[in-house]
C-alpha cells in the first residue's frame, strides 16, 4: 500500500482521517448503452472520453443481461452463482415450493433475507470502502437495483423511492431525491450528484447510475429519433461529471474515472408466451404441480424445477432445443459457464434466438422475448436485453486515470465483473473473495487474493 495510505493501519477509522487529496474513485453507469452508440454525432462528450481513455473493446455483460443481476455482480466483483441474484425477477425456495420475486420492488430485499438470510451473498464495495472514505450511490433505475449496491446501509444510497444512509436510515425529506424516471430526472440527478458528491462530500467512492437510454430504449425502436435524442442527453449528463471530475484533477484529487454501461439491447423482433409454449410441448402437468417453474427474463428465461421436476429436465431441454424461438439452452453444471448455479433451484437457463440483422432504423441484433409477467409491457419493435445476443452483450467501457493509458485499447476479454476489483485496485486494496480482477496494467496491479 503505498506511503499515504499509511495511516489507514492506525487504531482510528479511516473515514476519520480521509482527506479529499486522497484518491478517489468516480464511475458513472449508463444503463442499457450499447457501445456502439457511442459515436461523435449523438454522444460528443462520451466520444471525445474515449480518446483519452483506456477502452476495453471486447467488454462484456453477465447472465442474464438485466440491470438488477449487473448491479448486485458490478458491486461485489461476482456473478449471479456467487452473490445470489439471479435475474430481475426469479425463484426463491419458499413452503416447500417456489415463489417468484420482482427484484426491482423497494421491498424486495426484506424477503431476501426472510426467506435466504442475506441480501447480498458476498459483500459489496459500500461494505469494503465503509472505513476508507465511504462511498455515495445515485441511482434512477428500479429500487431494487439501486439498493442492491448498499443493502446493509454502509454508504449513502440516493434514490426516488426513498434515500438512506448508514444503517440504512432513512434520510430526511430535505435530502429526498425528488425526480421521475424520465430524462429530466437523469438531469436533475446529475446535477445533484456533481453537487453533492463530487464537489462537497468527496467520498472514497460515488457512483451515478443512469436511467437512461435504457428506459427510453424500452419504449421506442432503436435507432428511431426518440432514442438518439435520449442518447444526446445522456452524453449532456456525462459531459457535466467529466467537467466537475476535470476541475477537482486540478485542484490535486487523484481520481479513477470509469464511464461505462452494465448491458446493451437488441430489438424485439417477435414476443413468446414461454411458459404457454412450454405446456404445448408436453409439460403442462409438471407446470401446473409447480414442478417447473417459468421466470421471464426480457430475452432469457429461468426455469426453475422442484425435485419432481428435476426427472423432467432432460426431456425439456430436448424439446426446447427443437423450438425455432430458442437460441441455446444450459442446464446442469454447464450453468457455471454463465456464472451461475442449480444450487438454489434453478433447472435451464434459455437464452432467445437471436440474429444481427437490422431493424427498421438500420440497428443491428434482432431478438425474440418472453412475455412478461403480468402487468408489465411486451413492445414489439422496441429495445429488451437478457440474452446472449451480441448487442445485448456489449456494453460500454472506458477508464481514465491511475496508471490507466489515455488513448489505449485494450481487447482482452473483460467482464462487469471486473470493475469492483478495479475500483479496489486503485486504492490499493487486495481482491479477497472475488470472480473479477483489477483491470490496471499489471505493473500496477494490487496483490489478490483468493478465498
Amino acid at each position: 500500500m503505498q506511503e499515504r495510505y499509511a495511516i489507514m493501519t492506525s487504531s482510528m477509522p479511516c473515514s476519520m482521517v480521509w482527506r479529499p487529496e486522497m484518491k478517489r474513485a468516480v464511475v458513472v453507469m449508463l444503463d442499457g448503452l450499447r457501445r456502439d452508440c457511442v459515436e461523435p454525432q449523438h454522444m460528443p462528450n462520451l466520444s471525445r472520453f474515449r480518446d483519452v481513455a483506456t477502452v476495453f473493446e471486447h467488454h462484456r455483460s453477465v447472465v442474464p443481461s438485466v440491470t438488477r443481476v449487473c448491479s448486485s455482480s458490478f458491486t461485489t466483483g461476482c456473478r449471479p452463482m456467487r452473490h445470489g441474484i439471479e435475474g430481475n425477477s426469479f425463484a426463491l425456495r419458499e413452503g416447500g415450493g417456489f415463489t417468484v420475486h420482482d427484484t426491482g420492488k423497494p421491498g424486495f430485499l426484506d424477503a431476501k433475507r426472510r426467506l435466504t438470510g442475506a441480501a447480498l451473498e458476498q459483500a459489496g464495495l459500500a461494505e469494503l470502502l465503509r472505513d476508507c472514505g465511504g462511498s455515495i450511490v445515485y441511482s434512477n433505475v428500479s429500487p431494487g437495483a439501486a439498493y442492491l449496491h448498499d443493502p446493509d446501509g454502509h454508504g449513502h444510497v440516493y434514490h426516488r423511492a426513498g434515500c438512506f444512509g448508514p444503517g440504512r436510515v432513512p434520510l430526511p425529506e430535505t435530502e429526498a431525491l425528488d425526480i421521475d424516471e424520465s430524462l429530466a430526472g437523469d438531469a436533475a440527478m446529475t446535477e445533484r450528484f456533481v453537487a453533492d458528491p463530487l464537489e462537497r462530500r468527496r467520498p472514497a467512492f460515488a457512483l451515478l447510475w443512469l436511467g437512461h437510454p435504457d428506459t427510453t430504449q424500452h419504449k421506442v425502436p432503436l435507432g428511431s429519433p426518440a432514442h438518439l435524442a435520449a442518447l444526446r442527453e445522456a452524453d449532456r449528463n456525462v459531459g457535466l461529471v467529466i467537467e466537475r471530475v476535470e476541475a477537482l484533477r486540478k485542484e490535486g484529487d487523484d481520481i479513477l474515472f470509469v464511464i461505462g454501461s452494465d448491458h446493451g439491447h437488441q430489438t424485439v423482433s417477435e414476443v413468446v408466451d414461454v411458459e404457454t409454449a412450454i405446456a404445448d410441448i408436453g409439460f403442462a402437468d409438471a407446470l401446473d404441480k409447480s414442478e417447473l417453474v417459468v421466470v421471464p427474463n426480457g430475452t432469457a428465461v429461468l426455469i426453475y424445477a422442484s425435485e419432481a421436476g428435476r426427472s423432467r429436465l432432460h426431456d425439456l431441454v430436448a424439446a426446447l432445443r427443437a423450438q425455432q424461438w430458442v437460441g441455446e439452452v444450459v442446464f446442469g453444471p454447464a450453468l457455471a459457464e454463465l456464472g451461475q448455479c442449480d444450487a438454489r433451484g434453478l433447472g435451464v437457463f434459455v437464452a432467445m434466438t437471436s440474429s444481427e440483422d437490422p431493424n427498421a432504423f438500420g440497428m443491428p441484433g434482432l431478438s425474440h422475448a418472453a412475455k412478461p409477467v403480468a402487468g408489465k409491457p411486451d413492445r414489439l419493435g422496441c429495445g429488451q436485453h437478457g440474452g446472449l445476443g451480441r448487442y445485448e452483450q456489449s456494453p460500454f467501457l472506458a477508464i481514465q486515470g491511475g496508471d490507466f493509458v489515455p488513448g489505449g485499447k485494450r481487447d482482452e476479454d473483460t467482464s462487469l465483473v471486473d470493475l469492483a476489483p478495479t475500483v479496489l485496485g486503485h486504492f490499493g486494496l487486495s481482491v479477497a473473495a472475488m470472480d473479477g480482477r483489477p483491470l490496471q496494467p499489471a505493473r500496477a496491479r494490487p496483490p489478490v487474493s483468493k478465498k
